[in-house]
């Protein structure tokens, strides 16, 4: 007779965390999700540095690239998951559910038309982090322009203010 239990998968993961998400990738390794962090198959990474991760299922591919720093690459991250199916749907629900949860707020103010700059908070989901902010700018947004660091700096002010955090 089959076991309905899962066996978890062969990662150490930090104390107090424990593996709720998992799916195994080519070469023998694991991605692992917790309540805390995304664990690939050479990195920790908090959820709140995680910028977004896209999924292709014709190619089990699991793309996850990290929070960076405007004007530089972000690093980003391409996995080939060697099973598809249940496990890595529960995985991928997982990331969306964390990744969403490490928002405090997202506000997009326009410069010029539609294009703009976002001004974004995250924080770990546990809340246990600091929030850290971010800005995001459109492309065709000069972030040089002294005009858009002007309203860059009153978004973010703003947002503070409606955060308590001011």
């Amino acid at each position: 007779m089959r076991s309905l239990r899962r066996e978890r998968p062969p990662v150490d993961v930090l104390p107090g965390e424990r593996a709720l998400a998992w799916a195994p990738v080519e070469g023998d390794a694991w991605v692992v999700g917790t309540r805390d962090a995304l664990y690939l198959p050479a990195t920790r990474l908090p959820w709140e540095q995680v910028e977004a991760a896209t999924w292709d299922r014709e190619q089990s591919l699991l793309r996850v690239s990290e929070v960076g720093s405007w004007g530089e690459p972000r690093t980003e991250h391409a996995l080939t998951l060697s099973e598809s199916g249940r496990d890595a749907d529960r995985l991928l629900q997982l990331v969306r559910e964390r990744v969403t949860a490490s928002v405090v707020v997202s506000r997009h103010v326009p410069i010029n038309g539609r294009r703009g700059v976002r001004v974004v908070a995250r924080r770990a989901p546990s809340g246990r982090s600091p929030v850290h902010w971010v800005y995001e700018y459109d492309v065709g947004v000069e972030p040089d322009d002294p005009f858009v660091q002007t309203a860059a700096a009153a978004a973010l002010d703003e947002a503070r203010n409606d955060l308590g955090l001011a």
